[in-house]
């Protein structure tokens, strides 16, 4: 499905373990709408030298120019949609890249509480800092995004999603100026074309999946090793700042 007219484009900025790719699933789904999987990742690779899994594969598959990036954002959508749904990750805008696009998006958040990521996150990788798990700049985004609007941009909590697929997705759909379509409450299972190179490394579960899991019991400040705690409590309060406004 084509739009002649300008696109509604989405960017919902999230950290690592959000159930991001499971919400980019959901969107996909629907027929109006396209999506770009972490378009930021191979300009944040190369301008931090990280080596993450896949990571010459990533940078050969995206552009490395973080304003290249920043430009096609408010460019002309996929295909023609008429909604562009861009799943971002807030530790890849790092502090010198360009944010002034952000004004040209409906800027959404996908939080999730600091315990849950840090035990998700090392199970892929061993180490981890607070700007990795992405809540500090997930706040300066939110807040950009506030100042901009005068009233919080749509916040949703990854657990609440999981709960009530069909009240929280309906919410953010009205948020975001678009109708809900029950076809984001499930998916076929496997691989897609827009996925990122990376999903080899990362998506084994949300292949398999065919729709939001019920939410599991999640780790608690207490279950972390030592030298994940004071991380989870530098997170806690700008997660607790973000999640003051989810959608409810």
């Amino acid at each position: 499905m084509t739009s002649r007219i300008a696109p509604t484009r989405i960017a919902m900025w999230s950290g690592p373990r959000n159930v991001s790719t499971a919400l980019m699933r959901s969107f996909e789904n629907r027929p109006d709408t396209a999506v770009s999987d972490e378009p930021f990742y191979a300009a944040y690779l190369a301008a931090t030298g990280f080596d993450h899994p896949m990571r010459d594969a990533v940078l050969a598959s995206q552009p490395q120019e973080a304003a290249e990036v920043a430009q096609a954002m408010v460019g002309p959508a996929p295909e023609g949609r008429a909604v562009w749904y861009q799943k971002h990750m807030t530790h890849h805008m790092l502090p010198e890249f360009p944010v002034d696009w952000t004004g040209g998006v409906t800027n959404a958040f996908l939080i999730r509480a600091p315990e849950a990521v840090l035990a998700s996150y090392v199970e892929k990788r061993g180490a981890v800092t607070l700007d990795e798990i992405g809540l500090p700049r997930q706040v300066e985004l939110f807040e950009r995004a506030a100042d901009r609007l005068g009233a919080a941009p749509p916040v949703i909590d990854g657990r609440d999603l999981l709960a009530d697929p069909s009240a929280v997705l309906g919410r953010l759909c009205k948020a975001c100026g678009i109708g809900f379509d029950a076809a984001m409450l499930a998916w076929p299972a496997g691989r897609r074309a827009s996925d990122g190179v990376w999903a080899p490394a990362w998506y084994d579960r949300v292949e398999a999946s065919t729709g939001f899991e019920a939410p599991r019991a999640e780790a608690a400040f207490d279950d972390l090793p030592d030298a994940l705690k004071p991380i989870a409590e530098a997170g806690r309060p700008l997660y607790e700042r973000l999640k003051a406004h989810r959608l409810r």
